[in-house]
């Protein structure tokens, strides 16, 4: 038994570049994730410049539990971008609906106390917009809008396979 299925490449038909943003946005996501899991304070001081006197285990723990997951979406997404494109689509809306709901987070409904953003709540605005346009891109099927118009199957209108109607002739009911 295999731990991965053989891999859907040639089966995707969107933009390429799609599935290498997805890769880019993988890496993204896989250092924060390393950062939150490994740095002594997960970042939470000396990157996001939150105060960590009264509850620095909760904090910490915190950005330790977000590294994980981070790790994990991140992992999952660089196995997509390489392996199953066909799935790039739906990466690619679960990274724009992440980057959405952080900016919203972030600049909206909870700003930080203190006036200071980190990083994340800056660059989820652009990676939203970047998820979005290649989200579309991702769906849109190059190999279809190509085809020539000859080339595609004429409707069946009634006649036998093999007869073709002639001038004035008339679909059979």
């Amino acid at each position: 038994m295999r731990f991965l299925p053989p891999s859907t490449n040639s089966e995707y038909s969107g933009a390429s570049i799609s599935a290498w943003f997805l890769t880019f946005v993988a890496f993204l996501t896989l250092g924060p994730g390393l950062i939150h899991s490994f740095l002594p304070d997960g970042g939470a001081q000396s990157i996001a410049d939150l105060d960590l006197r009264d509850r620095r285990d909760v904090v910490i723990g915190v950005f330790r539990w977000e590294g994980a997951t981070q790790l994990a979406f991140g992992l999952g997404m660089l196995v997509v971008s390489i392996r199953y494109r066909t799935l790039t689509p739906l990466f690619l809306a679960l990274s724009l609906l992440q980057a959405a709901l952080i900016a919203l987070q972030g600049w909206v409904l909870s700003p930080p106390a203190n006036g200071h953003h980190p990083p994340a709540h800056f660059g989820a605005i652009a990676l939203a917009a970047l998820s979005a346009l290649f989200l579309a891109l991702s769906l849109r099927n190059p190999r279809a809008s190509s085809a020539e118009p000859s080339s595609s199957p004429r409707p069946n209108l009634g006649f036998k396979p093999g007869e073709e109607p002639g001038p004035g002739a008339q679909s059979p009911s």
